[in-house]
């Protein structure tokens, strides 16, 4: 699997867009692996210092967060996606790469989506519409206390793998490399269109398992929207 580093041998410029549980765990973690992190909210820059002082990332606007990164990280509330800038990854690195690890949780937080209940569309296809970049699908399963908790190195027997879908092969496998780099196997669940394997409600949704367990509940899901999943 290539590395997480880019082809020069340095470590990756990131970008990070939202600092909940995933986001602020992310940053954690790839901080502590040298990676240059920058990372925006909606409540602007000023309200991240404690994360920043706490992880040496660099606190940004949101129309910030992409420039000059080879990975920017998408983890905020589906609902909140059509009200990005518009032009919010203008400034990436020539060929880099979008992690989305959301989710739609219709009845909870989002609301009812058109695009997703009416068009069927998976939920990363949605965004990925919105954002005008193709995606990577991950995490989004992932109990973001595990960030911390359950890196294991390769091998272990008790290492979890994450679900990891996308049409971009080459996006796919430096997502996958950054992920095995965090501590975690990947499984590489198809492209965005069957990324619905891994959606909330799923049986590899909220899974803490290896790569044979993973795989097995990818197989096993079925593509009609749960009932407590729609809006």
């Amino acid at each position: 699997m290539p590395s997480a580093r880019t082809h020069e041998g340095q470590l990756m410029k990131i970008g990070i867009i939202g600092a909940g549980n995933i986001g602020g765990n992310l940053t954690r973690r790839l901080t502590a692996l040298g990676h240059d992190v920058s990372v925006a909210n909606s409540r602007g820059p000023e309200t991240l210092s404690a994360l920043a002082e706490e992880t040496g990332a660099t606190p940004v606007a949101v129309t910030e967060a992409a420039r000059g990164a080879e990975l920017v990280v998408v983890t905020i509330p589906l609902k909140n996606i059509p009200d990005l800038p518009e032009k919010v990854l203008d400034g990436a690195a020539e060929g880099f790469v979008v992690l989305d690890t959301g989710n739609y949780y219709p009845r909870e937080r989002d609301g009812r989506i058109a695009g997703i209940e009416d068009e069927g569309r998976t939920e990363s296809r949605w965004t990925q519409d919105h954002l005008g970049h193709p995606v990577v699908k991950a995490f989004n399963g992932t109990y973001a206390q595990d960030l911390l908790d359950r890196p294991r190195p390769a091998g272990d027997p008790e290492r979890l793998a994450v679900p990891v879908a996308g049409d971009d092969e080459t996006a796919k496998s430096t997502v996958r490399a950054l992920i095995d780099e965090l501590g975690f196997d990947t499984v590489d669940a198809g492209g965005i269109d069957e990324s619905w394997r891994q959606q909330p409600d799923t049986p590899v949704y909220g899974l803490r398992g290896g790569v044979d367990a993973v795989t097995k509940a990818l197989a096993e899901a079925s593509p009609e929207r749960p009932v407590g999943f729609r809006g």
